[in-house]
This record gives structure tokens, C-alpha cells and sequence, in this order.
């Protein structure tokens, strides 16, 4: 089972759901990176869930760093942290066992580890292990801003409504990503905020959920990392964004959208800024054969609905080996799409952390 995810500076994901505690620990960061248990706070917080259109389940979500780290700075040497699970009913689970819940992992588990996974609550496939990958980004994203690098997801798309996207006309990127890292319900037009929350509550209500597309986007990114061919730019951060729960697609730039143009409206005119090589247009995401060419970073991850619904279904029984109907019981999202923006954030600054430290070596995050 492959847990770990980077080339030169990596994370290693531990624990499951319900079981005492999950973790993660960073290897090859550099000595000498401040620790800003602050900033890890924040961002905790905008994973956790909010008010009717998440979960009941909540925790502390305080993590513990155990190594890697003294006086309030990275030693160098690997960094674990684990943080505590101390609100589960695992009795919710106990048809789980038997019955697959669809469109979970239930079968491909039991298929792969011979029903000696540890089913209760998703187990390590739960949404739940990503708290430990936010607060281990959280500690490479903050050394990322202190190189004048940013991060920052909005919820583009929920239920069929549609924020405006980043750096719409009269607006501005850098004011729209520190809008949104502020906010629990990352969102820049505050109406389409309003109809996303009442539509979430809505299929709340129905026993049922709905999905969302998150947009991101990367200010401040150097013109000139990442590989031409197997570790391009796209392909790193859709290997660790594909690791998401409930992902299901990514695009970069202009996406799709980008095959019904023409090649004179796809491609980004450039022209010098002050010296610097910048394009008029941003179809490419701020990426051409692989590798970041100065330009914002963007790109647009589809999160399906939720999987755990209330609704009846039906479904298999694995231990009869006959069909069966699920009624789910227990304590779920009716939309994750808003809690996933702080994972999405996370595993952005790690993949661009590790193409970083391989391009200019361990010591580029240190400052």
C-alpha cells in the first residue's frame, strides 16, 4: 500500500478513521522553517466542518508535532504529527461490513486487503486522513507566502451556481486570493455564496448531497520548474490532487474549453513587463511543456456529491453474496466541496514544495 506521495520533499499519510489517531510526516524539509502553529490553526479551521451544510462529527483537529521540529523551527530531519480522534461511533458502521455502500470504497477494500480492512468510518480511505494532509501543507504553504508565493481555491461551481472566477474583469487576482483564504465558505460573489448554502441545506433536507467544481490558483510561482515530461507541472499536481477524496476530474488554464477555439484565440500572446516576460492571455494555467512560465497557476477540480446519502439504495451484500438495500445511518456532508477547498490548497503547496526543492535545493524553503 503506497502512502507516500513526492520526490524530494515528501509526505507520508498514517491512520484511519476511527482508529486513535491519524498522521503525517514530512521528509526533506529544509532546517530552519518557522513553524507557525497560528497560521496551521487557520487553515485547520477552514477544513472543519460549518454549521447545517456539513457533518455533525467534529474535533479538536489540534495536531501534535512529535519530531522534526525544536525551538519553533524544522530541524531537517523528518517532522510527524498526528492528530487525535476523539468523536466516533463506530456502531454506525456495523452493516458496513457487509453491506458496500455505493460509490464508496467498501468493495474495492475488502477485494484488495481480504476483509481485513478497518471498515469503520471509510477507515484510511475516509475523507477524515485529510486533516492530517492540511495540517502537514499548512506548514509548507505558510514557507511558500514567505517566498511571496500564494495559494488560494474558491468554490467556482455548486449545485449548478456559479461564482465568477478569479481575476474576472475589474477584478484583481492578488485581492481575490486573500479574499478567499479568509473565509470558511470560500466564495467571491456573495449572493451565489447565499444560493449555494440554501441548495446545499436543501439536499440536506432531501437525505441527498450535491458536488462543486473548485477553481485554484498560484501567484508568484518562478518561470521555470517543473519537467518536460513525467514530472510536469500538470501531471504532479493531478497525481496528489487525484489523491483527494471524491475527485474526480482536474483541468488546467482554459480546460476543455480550450479545444473549441481556434489556435490564434488559445494561445497567450507574449509581451515584456518591465523586463519581464509576461502573456496577455492565461489560457496555458501559467504552465507550457510541463514547466511554470511565470503566469498564475490555475487550474479546476471536480468534487462529486457525497457519497453518504440517507436515501435508500441499493447495493450488494458481501457476506451472502446477495443483493441487498442500503439505509444509510451515521453522521455525513451533504456537500464536502467547501471543506475540500483547504485540501486542495494543501496538496498544491506540497507538489509545488517538492518541484521547488528539486529545482533549487532543500534549502529554497528556509527563506
Amino acid at each position: 500500500m503506497k502512502n507516500v506521495f513526492g520526490n524530494a520533499l515528501t509526505v507520508t499519510l498514517f491512520g484511519e478513521s476511527h482508529g486513535p489517531a491519524i498522521g503525517a510526516v514530512l521528509d526533506g524539509l529544509a532546517p530552519g522553517i518557522k513553524i507557525d502553529e497560528e497560521y496551521i490553526s487557520a487553515k485547520m479551521d477552514q477544513r472543519r466542518p460549518v454549521g447545517k451544510i456539513s457533518t455533525p462529527r467534529h474535533e479538536a483537529d489540534i495536531p501534535e508535532i512529535l519530531s522534526g521540529v525544536f525551538g519553533g523551527y524544522t530541524t531537517g530531519t523528518p517532522l510527524c504529527l498526528i492528530i487525535k480522534n476523539e468523536n466516533v461511533k463506530s456502531s454506525d458502521y456495523d452493516s458496513v461490513s457487509r453491506l458496500a455502500r455505493p460509490s464508496h470504497a467498501d468493495l474495492t477494500a475488502k477485494y484488495k486487503y481480504g476483509g481485513f480492512e478497518d471498515y469503520r468510518g471509510g477507515g484510511h480511505f475516509s475523507g477524515r486522513i485529510t486533516a492530517a494532509l492540511v495540517a502537514a501543507g499548512s506548514i509548507v504553504r505558510k514557507a511558500l507566502e514567505d517566498k511571496g508565493i500564494v495559494i488560494g481555491t474558491h468554490i467556482i461551481e455548486c449545485a449548478g451556481i456559479k461564482d465568477r472566477g478569479f481575476g474576472a474583469p475589474g477584478a484583481d487576482l492578488v485581492s481575490d486570493l486573500a479574499e478567499v483564504n479568509e473565509k470558511a465558505f470560500p466564495v467571491l460573489d456573495e449572493q451565489a455564496a447565499a444560493e449555494m448554502r440554501a441548495s446545499i441545506e436543501a439536499a440536506a433536507a432531501e437525505g441527498d448531497s450535491v458536488g462543486g467544481i473548485l477553481e485554484t490558483a498560484v501567484t508568484g510561482m518562478p518561470c521555470g520548474v517543473g519537467e518536460p515530461w513525467f514530472d510536469t507541472v500538470e501531471s504532479m499536481l493531478a497525481h496528489g490532487i487525484f489523491a483527494i477524496p471524491a475527485v474526480k476530474g482536474i483541468e488546467f488554464g482554459a480546460g476543455f474549453d480550450i479545444c473549441r477555439m481556434k489556435g490564434s484565440q488559445a494561445n497567450d500572446a507574449m509581451k515584456y513587463d518591465d523586463g519581464k516576460v509576461v502573456t496577455e492571455t492565461n489560457h496555458s494555467g501559467g504552465i507550457n511543456g510541463g514547466i511554470t512560465n511565470g503566469m498564475p497557476v490555475l487550474f479546476r477540480t471536480a468534487i462529486k456529491p457525497t457519497a453518504s446519502i440517507f436515501k435508500e439504495q441499493h447495493t450488494v451484500d458481501m457476506a451472502s453474496g446477495e443483493d441487498a438495500v442500503l439505509q444509510l445511518k451515521g453522521r455525513h456532508d451533504p456537500a464536502i466541496v467547501h471543506r475540500a477547498s483547504a485540501v486542495v490548497d494543501a496538496v498544491t503547496a506540497l507538489v509545488l514544495a517538492d518541484l521547488l526543492t528539486a529545482r533549487y535545493g532543500t534549502d529554497y524553503l528556509r527563506g
